[in-house]
């Protein structure tokens, strides 16, 4: 039976230790949490590992069921905050991997820097509307702002009128320069920045295409605001994982991904060990830091190590 997801609302902080590249370990005390009782986790980015543009890499949908069937508890942890978590949930679906309560994205981690009852800018797609909602805050998005409100308005009071709490920025096709303007304002009026994610690119079967930290980047420059970045490497995130998996085990998890200095990193965060990839955006053999635990071409190769080695 799967741990259960967190509900927004109630998640807390993790007691948190020493901290490890500008973000919090992990403490390791004797643990009364019931959920470090759980099989052994594995934590799974998607893109570049489990599949591309939804295309599924070879070998990773049995390598995923060879987990499952070897008793481990698999989770997709995702900067990918455009879709819904039911989207993602029936794309995998799509190319044979059951997901139902095993997403965690990018979006509910940067819902957890807002509070209930705030109104939340949202530059961003339907999974970042939905994870603010879900919250109990209040998200507009940009596009369904008026037009003519914001340009009578902008100077004096925001972007239409409105009163925001936050501006939350994921990627988003339909990326504009009103749109940049009018919530660009809004920061400067004193909404916080928040990023969902500050991946430069997002891997594709044709190459890299610009991400949403590349979306990002506009907003920090438009604005001249430092924004707080929810997804990995990032705690927001970690303190995600450690909802659903407890302390003990989001240490004693392997991260699998494709980006060392987004899932690597991450892997310290939560103190745990780092299994890179080269079917997504590094290169075989590429020399990279954080040095990974292990580095194989795919995942079906990191999931025959680990069952060789019994983790």
């Amino acid at each position: 039976m799967p741990d259960p997801m967190p509900d927004p609302m109630s998640v807390t902080p993790a007691t948190t230790a020493t901290a490890i590249n500008g973000t919090s370990a992990p403490s390791l005390g004797p643990s009364t949490d019931s959920r470090d009782d759980g099989p052994p986790v594995v934590l799974l980015d998607l893109d570049g590992v489990v599949w591309l543009a939804h295309h599924a890499i070879p070998g990773s949908v049995e390598a995923i069921a060879a987990l499952r069937a070897a008793g481990r508890r698999v989770l997709f942890v995702t900067n990918n905050s455009a879709s819904t978590v039911e989207e993602q949930e029936a794309a995998l679906a799509a190319i044979g991997i059951p997901a139902t309560g095993d997403v965690l994205t990018s979006a509910m981690a940067g819902a957890l820097l807002v509070e209930p009852g705030e109104h939340v800018l949202v530059c961003g797609g339907a999974g970042v509307m939905q994870a603010v909602q879900r919250r109990g805050a209040v998200p507009v998005r940009i596009s369904e702002l008026d037009d003519d409100a914001a340009d009578a308005t902008d100077a004096a009071n925001g972007a239409g009128g409105a009163t925001f709490d936050a501006v939350m920025v994921g990627l988003h096709r339909d990326f504009d320069y009103h749109g940049l303007r009018r919530a660009s304002r809004v920061v400067r009026d004193g909404a916080r920045l928040i990023g969902t994610n500050d991946d430069a690119t997002y891997p594709t079967p044709d190459g890299p295409i610009p991400g949403g930290g590349a979306i990002l980047a506009a907003y920090i420059v438009a604005s001249g605001a430092t924004p707080v970045i929810a997804g990995k490497p990032y705690e927001p995130m970690a303190r995600l994982v450690r909802e659903v998996v407890g302390v003990r085990r989001a240490t004693d998890a392997v991260m699998v991904g494709d980006r060392p200095e987004t899932d690597g990193l991450f892997a310290q965060t939560l103190g745990c060990r780092f299994a890179l990839v080269w079917s997504g955006v590094t290169a075989p053999h590429t020399t990279v830091q954080p040095v990974p635990d292990l580095a194989l071409p795919d995942l079906g190769a990191v999931v025959a190590a680990l069952l060789a080695a019994g983790s």
